[in-house]
C-alpha cells in the first residue's frame, strides 16, 4: 500500500506534516510506504530531527509550492513540479493507491477533477463532513460545498456515494438516509427537495427516512444527510462557529464539543472518483495530518472506490 503525502500543503508544514507522520508510522504495526512530496532540502532534516524510519517512506523532491491564493487551474498547469501536481501524477499512474494533501483546496479539487476519472455512471463527485451526534455517534453530511447548485439526480447520487461511505469507513450498517428540508412531511420544501424526494423513496440501494430539519442534524435520526453544496457549506461553518463559540465561552474539555475539533477527523474525501484522495484543514497540525494518512489508509483497505463503482454498475 502506497499514499503519496504533500508534505509542504498546509500553514503549519512541513513541520506538523512530519510530526503526524511520525505519530502515524509509531501507531501503525503494519503502516503504509509512504512518498513524502516536498523541496528535500527542507523535509531531510525534520525527518532525520524526528526519528522517520528510512525504509518506510520514500522521498520524491516536489521543489514548487501551489500558495493558497493562486488560481488553481493555472498554478497546476504553471507549476508541474509542484507537491500537489506531483501527487495527482503519482496517483493517475497507479504509483500509488491514495494521494493527501493539506494545500490549495481548489487546486486539490481542480487536480481531481481533471486527473482522476469520476467513477462511471456517477453525475458529479462530492464532498462530506463528519456530523458528531449528541448520543456519541457520527453521522455524514454532504455536498459540503463542492456542488453549489444541483439537481435532484445529484442529490440522488450524493445518497448513494454517502451511504457506501457511512458502512465501509464508518461502519454503520444500513446507514439512514435523510433529505434536509424545512420540514418532516413529503412535498415540503423548495423545487429541488420535492423533486428529490421521489428519487430518494425509490431509490433500492439506500435506506431513505424521509425528510431531516436542521434541528435533525445533530440527533439520530439519520446517518446520512443529504443536501446541495451551498446549503451544507453554511451548515459546515456555522458548525465550524459553534465550536469556536465554545471555545471562547472557555468550554474546555467538554467531551461532545471536543468531537468539533478538524483534528480528530484530519480530512474530507473526495467521493464519486477512482482513487482515494482526501483533503486537509489548511491550519492542520500533527494530528490531523495522521487522521489524513489513516483516512486514506482505511479507504484503501476497504477498497471503497471499487465498492461505489460496483453499486453504480449494478
Amino acid at each position: 500500500m502506497n499514499i503519496a503525502f504533500d508534505m509542504m500543503g498546509g500553514d503549519f508544514a512541513p513541520l506538523e506534516a512530519v510530526k503526524g507522520l511520525q505519530i502515524y508510522l509509531s501507531a501503525s504495526s503494519r503502516p503504509a510506504t509512504i512518498f513524502c512530496l516536498g523541496d528535500e532540502a527542507v523535509l531531510q532534516p525534520l525527518l532525520h530531527e524526528y526519528n522517520i524510519d528510512s525504509e518506510k517512506i520514500k522521498v520524491i523532491h516536489a521543489p514548487e509550492i501551489v500558495g493558497y491564493h493562486e488560481p488553481p487551474t493555472k498554478a497546476l498547469k504553471e507549476k508541474p513540479n509542484s507537491s500537489i501536481s506531483i501527487g495527482f501524477g503519482l496517483l493517475a499512474k497507479g504509483k500509488v493507491d491514495a494521494f493527501i494533501s493539506a494545500g490549495n483546496t481548489g487546486a486539490m479539487l481542480v487536480g481531481t477533477m481533471y486527473t482522476i476519472k469520476t467513477i462511471e455512471g456517477v453525475l458529479r463527485p462530492t464532498i462530506p463532513t463528519i456530523v458528531p451526534k449528541l448520543n456519541g455517534a457520527t453521522g455524514l453530511l454532504l455536498d459540503v460545498g463542492l456542488n453549489v447548485d444541483c439537481k435532484p439526480e445529484h442529490l440522488n447520487h450524493f445518497a448513494i456515494l454517502g451511504s457506501q461511505y457511512a458502512q465501509h469507513i464508518l461502519n454503520i450498517n444500513n446507514p439512514r438516509v435523510g433529505l434536509l428540508n424545512v420540514g418532516e412531511e413529503e412535498g415540503k420544501g423548495n423545487q429541488l427537495c420535492k423533486e428529490t424526494y421521489p428519487l430518494l423513496k425509490e431509490n433500492n440501494k439506500i435506506n431513505f427516512v424521509g425528510n431531516i430539519e436542521g434541528r435533525d442534524i445533530f440527533q439520530d435520526k439519520a446517518d446520512v444527510v443529504v443536501c446541495d453544496g451551498f446549503t451544507g457549506n453554511v451548515i459546515l461553518k456555522l458548525a465550524e462557529s459553534v465550536y469556536d463559540v465554545a471555545l471562547n465561552r472557555q468550554v474546555h474539555d467538554d467531551e461532545y464539543f471536543n468531537r468539533f475539533h478538524y483534528e480528530q477527523y484530519g480530512g474530507t474525501p473526495v467521493l464519486g472518483v477512482a482513487r482515494p484522495v482526501v483533503i486537509g484543514h489548511g491550519i492542520s497540525n500533527d494530528k490531523a495530518f495522521m487522521n489524513m494518512i489513516s483516512t486514506a489508509e482505511k479507504m484503501i483497505n476497504t477498497d471503497l472506490c471499487n465498492k461505489i463503482q460496483e453499486s453504480f454498475s449494478a
